[in-house]
C-alpha cells in the first residue's frame, strides 16, 4: 500500500496471496470459502476478452468484489463458482490473478500475463482497462410468475399477453412454469401454457404459501402490472425470498423501488446528470400544502405505487389540492407533488437490458395529446412524427443512460416531457415493469418484449437470441419501421352518469385500438374507426352527436371551445368541428397546444373531406384522383358515400349505363364505392411488418392493409400462401381449408379478454385439425394478435369492408364470428349477403337471436 501511494506508476503483479495481498492493500477485503479452488484444471475467465483459461490453484479465501473500491474491476472470475480469480486497477500499471500462470506443470495457457507485466514497465501509463459483464449461467429448474389478478382501468388485458409470452419463453428454455393469477377469463390460465396454475389472489399471503408449497427457483414478478410488482416489493421487505431461497429474476427489487420511490428516483435521475420535475414527495396534507406553495401552482398531485394514475390530477390552489391529496393517500402512502409541465410534448422509449449491458431501445412513441392527460387515456403515435433527428438520439441517449444506471434486466418504459419552444426535457418516470405500453410497442414494431424479457430474465444475452420475425437475425437491433402506427384509447363514460366525462391525469380509458398504416392521416381515421364500429372516421357529426346527448347548441363555438381548452373523449371530433367552422391550425394549436404537424395532417383530411362534399357519385365516377386520394388519407368507403352530393337522377351519356345497371340516384351506398373502386381497379395492398423495413430479407405472417403502395408485400396465390405462413408448428397441409377467425377488436365494459381467450382457444383448434387459421384484430393487448398464434394475421379494421377485402384476397372456406363477442357478430348477416361462408351457427338464427322483434315472435 505504501509502495502504490508513493509511486502509483510502478508497475504490481500479484500472483496466488498476491490477488488478495493487493486487494486488501486497495481497500477490499476477503472471506473464506466454503470448499476453496484447487487442482489443474480450474476454468477462469479473462473479463477483458471473455475467453476462457483453464489454470491451477490452490487457495481457500478469495477476494469480495463487491468491496473493491472505485476505479478497481474484477480482471478474471471462475466459470464454476463465480468467484474472483484476479482484479486490476483501470488507469494504474496494477493487477493480480489468483491461479498460478507460472506453474512449471502447466498448464501454460496464462503465461502472456507475464507479457502483459512487461509491457506495463515499457508502458506504465498504458491505455485504461474495459471489462465485459459476466454472469455464471443459472438453470432454474421451476420459476413462479405472477399474474395482475381481476382486469381494472389501467391494468387489463395486455397482462395476460404479457404473463402469456413469460410462460411460453419458460416452456421453450425446458422450465416449469407456477402461475398465480385468480382471472378465469385469461389465456395464461388455460390449459396447455403454465405447468401449473394456482387461482389464488396475488398478495403476499397466498403467494406465501404457494412458495412454500412449490419451492421455486426463481420468480417473474414484472409480468403481471403493478399488483404483480407491490407484492414482490412487499414479500422482499418480509424476507420471503430469501428465507425460501428464490430469486428475483430479471430487473431487481432495488431497482424497481428506485423507480417506484420518487425521492431514490429524483436522486437517480440527478446521478444521471438529467432533470425531473421539480417534485417533493409528501406524505401528509399538510406536507403536500407546504410542498405546492414551494414549488408554485399549478401543481400535479400523484400517487406513489399507484397504477394508472390513481388517484392524479392538476391543482392550481390550495381547496384542490387538499381534495386531490385526500384522496391520493386512500391509495397509497405517499404522494408526489411536481411541478406542472402542460403544454409540453410527451413521449416514451421502450428499453430493453440483459445482464451483460447490451441496451436497445425497441420503439418511441408520441402522445398526440401535450403533458396533461395520461398516456393511457391519449392518442399515442409510433414511432414519433415531430422530434427532429438530434432530438430523437438525444432522449435516445439519455434512456440509455438511465436504465444501466437503474440495472433494469428485461424490458422497461422510460416517459419524457419535452419543450416544444426550447431543447429542455424532463424524466417523467421509468415503468420496471412489462406494461400497456410496452404489449403497444410489441405490435407496433413486432418485436415481442415481454418474451423477449422473460428469456433475459433466465440469464441470455440479446446477441444469442433471435429476431422472432425474421429468425436469422439478432435480437439485439432496434426496428425499424417503414410505416406509422396509431393508438386510440376506448372510454365508455356513459355508462356511469354520475363520472366527471373530462380525460386528464387520472386513466380512465377501458381499452385501445392500434392501426397500421403508410400515412398518419391513414392510420388515425383507421384507429377512430375500429375503437367505435358507428364512426366512419375523423368527422365533425361526431362532435355534433356529442352535444346533443349533453343536452348544447350544435353550432356555437362556446362548447367545441370549452372541449378543447377541457378535453373529454370528444376532443378529437371537436377538432374536427372547429376545421368545419373555418378555424385555423393556429387557432386550435392555441387553445390545445397539440403539435402543428399533426393538426396540419388532421386538416388534410378536412379539406379531402370538403373536396368530396363538392362532388357527385358521377363527378367521382368520371375522375379517380379525388377518390385515390381519400382513401390514401383512410377514408372508409362508406365514409366517402356519406359525404358525397345525393344525385336528383338526371343522367349524363357517360354515366347512363352505370346508374342504369348499378347507381339509380340518391343517396350513395357504401356498396355503390366499392364498385366503383372495382371499376378503377383500387384495391388496398397487402404490407408485412417485418421489423427491418425490408432492409434485410424476411418472411413473415404478420400482416396489414394500404392504399399507399403500388405492389403486395406477399403472394396471395394459394400455392405461395405458405411463404407468409407463422413458423410456429402447423398441421395445415397443401390441401388443408383457411379459416378466417375475426378478433374481439377493442376492449369496452362487457366485452373484454374473454373473447380473446375465445379466440385463442378457436385459432389452436383449427391448427390442431389442419386448418389455415388467418386471424383479423385490431386490439394490441391481446394474445390472438401474436403472430405466431395463427397461420396469418391481419392487424386490420372489424368492418364489414375490411373483411370483405381480405375475404376476396384470401378466398377462405369459411369465417368464424362467433367467438370475438359483439363486434364480428355484428357482421355475420352483410357478409352472408356477400356470399362469405359463415362458420357455426347459421346467419339467419344469429339475426332471430340479436334481432328483438324476431326473438320475440319465438315464445
Amino acid at each position: 500500500r505504501k509502495v502504490m501511494q508513493r509511486d502509483p506508476l510502478v508497475p504490481i503483479f500479484g500472483i496466488c496471496m498476491g490477488n488478495q495481498l493487493l486487494a486488501l492493500a486497495a481497500g477490499a477485503s476477503t472471506y473464506k470459502m466454503k470448499f476453496g479452488n484447487r487442482g489443474m484444471n480450474q476454468p477462469c475467465v479473462d473479463l477483458r476478452t471473455s475467453k476462457c483459461y483453464i489454470t491451477p490453484q490452490n487457495h481457500g479465501f478469495a477476494v469480495d468484489n463487491d468491496t473493491l473500491p472505485a476505479d478497481w474491476v474484477p480482471l478474471m472470475v471462475n466459470a464454476n463458482d463465480g468467484s474472483n480469480e484476479g482484479i486490476i486497477h483501470q488507469t494504474k500499471p496494477w493487477f493480480s490473478v489468483q491461479f498460478h500462470p507460472e506453474a512449471a506443470g502447466g498448464p501454460t495457457d496464462t503465461a502472456f500475463l507475464f507479457q502483459n507485466f512487461v509491457r506495463s514497465i515499457v508502458e506504465p501509463r498504458g491505455a485504461g482497462v474495459t471489462t465485459i459483464p459476466y454472469h455464471l449461467p443459472v438453470h432454474q429448474r421451476k420459476v413462479l410468475v405472477l399474474g395482475s389478478g381481476g382486469l381494472t382501468i389501467g391494468q387489463a388485458g395486455e397482462f395476460d399477453y404479457s404473463g402469456s409470452q413469460a410462460i411460453k419463453a419458460l416452456k421453450e428454455s425446458g422450465v416449469q412454469s407456477i402461475l398465480i393469477n385468480p382471472n378465469i377469463a385469461t389465456v395464461q390460465t388455460s390449459k396447455g401454457y403454465a405447468d401449473r396454475v394456482y387461482f389464488l389472489p396475488v398478495n403476499p399471503e397466498f403467494v406465501t404459501q404457494v412458495i412454500k408449497r412449490e419451492r421455486p427457483d426463481g420468480i417473474l414478478c414484472t409480468f403481471g402490472g403493478q399488483t404483480a410488482l407491490n407484492c414482490a416489493i412487499k414479500l422482499e421487505e418480509q424476507g420471503v425470498f430469501e428465507k425460501y431461497q428464490v430469486r428475483v429474476l430479471g430487473t431487481p427489487i432495488k431497482a424497481i423501488i428506485t423507480t417506484e420511490d420518487r425521492e431514490l428516483f429524483a436522486k437517480a435521475v440527478d446521478f444521471c446528470g438529467y432533470k425531473v420535475a421539480e417534485s417533493a414527495c409528501c406524505e401528509t396534507v399538510e406536507e403536500s400544502m407546504k410542498a405546492a406553495a414551494t414549488i408554485g401552482y399549478p401543481v400535479l398531485v400523484r400517487a406513489a405505487f399507484a397504477l394508472g394514475g390513481l388517484g392524479s390530477g392538476f391543482a392550481s390552489d390550495e381547496a384542490e389540492l387538499k381534495a386531490l391529496v385526500a384522496q391520493a393517500l386512500v391509495n397509497s402512502p405517499q404522494v408526489i407533488i411536481d411541478k406542472s409541465l402542460r403544454g409540453w410534448k410527451e413521449l416514451e422509449y421502450e428499453v430493453v437490458r440483459d445482464s451483460n449491458d447490451n441496451c436497445i431501445t425497441v420503439c418511441n412513441m408520441e402522445n398526440f395529446d401535450p403533458i396533461g392527460i395520461h398516456t393511457g387515456d391519449s392518442i399515442v403515435i409510433a414511432p414519433s412524427q415531430t422530434l427532429s433527428n438530434e432530438e430523437y438520439f438525444r432522449l435516445r441517449e439519455c434512456a440509455l443512460k438511465m436504465i444501466r444506471h437503474l440495472g433494469v434486466v428485461g424490458e422497461c418504459n422510460i416517459q419524457y416531457a419535452v419543450d416544444p419552444k426550447s431543447k429542455e426535457f424532463r424524466i417523467i418516470e421509468v415503468n420496471a415493469r412489462l406494461s400497456r405500453s410496452s404489449a403497444l410497442a410489441s405490435k407496433a414494431t413486432g418485436y415481442p418484449l415481454a418474451y423477449v424479457a422473460a428469456k433475459l430474465a433466465l440469464g441470455n444475452d440479446l446477441v444469442s437470441l433471435r429476431n422472432g420475425v425474421t429468425k436469422v437475425t439478432t435480437a439485439c437491433f432496434e426496428p425499424a419501421l417503414d410505416y406509422v402506427v396509431a393508438k386510440v384509447p376506448r372510454w365508455d363514460l356513459r355508462k356511469f352518469s354520475t363520472v366527471d366525462p373530462a380525460v386528464g391525469s387520472c386513466m380512465k380509458s377501458v381499452g385501445e385500438v392500434m392501426a397500421i398504416g403508410r400515412t398518419f392521416e391513414e392510420v388515425i381515421q383507421k384507429a377512430l374507426r375500429m375503437v367505435d364500429e358507428s364512426c366512419t372516421g375523423f368527422d365533425s357529426e361526431r362532435f355534433d352527436e356529442e352535444l346533443v346527448h349533453r343536452g348544447q347548441e350544435s353550432e356555437s363555438w362556446e362548447p367545441v371551445k370549452a372541449e378543447l381548452e377541457c378535453p373529454t373523449p370528444a376532443r378529437i371530433f371537436a377538432i374536427a368541428k372547429a376545421f368545419q367552422m373555418g378555424k385555423t391550425i393556429e387557432d386550435i394549436h392555441k387553445h390545445t397546444a397539440i403539435d402543428r404537424w399533426f393538426l396540419a395532417k388532421l386538416y388534410h383530411i378536412h379539406s379531402v373531406k370538403q373536396s368530396l362534399r363538392a362532388m357527385s357519385f358521377q363527378d367521382l365516377y368520371t375522375s379517380d384522383i379525388l377518390l385515390r386520394e381519400a382513401k390514401r388519407v383512410g377514408f372508409a368507403d362508406r365514409q366517402i358515400a356519406k359525404q358525397l352530393r345525393h344525385s336528383d337522377g338526371s343522367l349524363t351519356p357517360s354515366t347512363r349505363k352505370l346508374s342504369e345497371e348499378e347507381y339509380m340516384g340518391g343517396a350513395v351506398r357504401e356498396d355503390d364505392i366499392r364498385r366503383l373502386r372495382k371499376r378503377h381497379n383500387l384495391r388496398p395492398f397487402v404490407k408485412q411488418i417485418d421489423t427491418l423495413a425490408a432492409e434485410f430479407p424476411a418472411e413473415t405472417n404478420y400482416l396489414y392493409l394500404t392504399y399507399s403502395g403500388v405492389e403486395d408485400d406477399i403472394s396471395l396465390s394459394a400455392d405461395n400462401m405458405s411463404c407468409c405462413s407463422s413458423s410456429k408448428a402447423s398441421n395445415a397441409s397443401k390441401d388443408s381449408s383457411r379459416i378466417v377467425v375475426l378478433g374481439c377488436g377493442c376492449y369496452r365494459i362487457g366485452s373484454s379478454v374473454e373473447f380473446d381467450w375465445c379466440s385463442v382457444s378457436c385459432v389452436k383448434t383449427l391448427r390442431s385439425l389442419g386448418h389455415e387459421a388467418i386471424v383479423i384484430n385490431c386490439n394490441p393487448e391481446t394474445v390472438s394478435t401474436d403472430f405466431d398464434e395463427s397461420d396469418r394475421l391481419y392487424f386490420e379494421e372489424l368492418s364489414h369492408e375490411t373483411v370483405m377485402d381480405i375475404t376476396e384476397l384470401e378466398e377462405p372456406n369459411g369465417v368464424v364470428v362467433s367467438v370475438g363477442g359483439q363486434t364480428p357478430n355484428n357482421l355475420a348477416m352483410a357478409l352472408h349477403h356477400k356470399g362469405v361462408p359463415i362458420l357455426g351457427t347459421h346467419v339467419d338464427a344469429i339475426d332471430t337471436c340479436e334481432n328483438r322483434f324476431k326473438f320475440s315472435k319465438l315464445c
